[in-house]
């Protein structure tokens, strides 16, 4: 353990008795959960289990239930969409509500010929963002069959994921 800056104090938990920061290992990381809206629940069941290849947990009438990479999504069925927006990033229309994954560099490529392969519809074709920075990644999005956006992407090197120094 490096030790606190204010040289505080660790409980046996690995917390700071005095500031309260916490020193303790990454807790391992469970599935995140998302719910998104679908004007048609069959469309998106046909492309959630044969485009990007999730298998289907729990159905109802008004939703459904898929595995997406290890993760949790949930289509609900709405009868209108929302109005969906757009900001420019690198000079493309980056739609502003979208989803995704952060993939290794090498399933990125794969998934990227599949798309290609499958003939699947970018919005934003693959790309490499923020190019010979310290924050340059892989970059694609797809749309659903409702509309929702989804965004796969890679760094070449994981320490830029969260970097707030570029």
């Amino acid at each position: 353990m490096s030790g606190c800056i204010r040289q505080c104090d660790w409980d046996d938990y690995d917390v700071c008795r005095s500031c309260g920061t916490d020193y303790s290992p990454p807790k391992k990381l469970r599935p995140f959960h998302l719910a998104f809206p679908v004007d048609d629940l069959v469309a998106a069941k046909e492309f959630y289990t044969t485009v990007l290849g999730c298998s289907v947990g729990r159905e109802k009438e008004e939703s459904c239930v898929f595995k997406f990479y290890g993760h949790q999504i949930v289509a609900h069925l709405v009868e209108k969409m929302p109005e969906l927006t757009t900001k420019p990033v690198d000079g493309k229309e980056i739609p502003a509500m979208h989803f995704g994954l952060v993939m290794d560099w090498n399933d990125w490529h794969q998934l990227k010929g599949k798309f290609e392969t499958n003939k699947t519809e970018f919005v934003v074709g693959p790309y490499t963002r923020y190019e010979n920075q310290p924050g340059s990644q892989a970059t694609m999005f797809i749309r659903d069959p409702s509309g929702n956006h989804l965004e796969f992407k890679s760094f070449k090197d994981d320490g830029a994921i969260f970097d707030s120094s570029w």
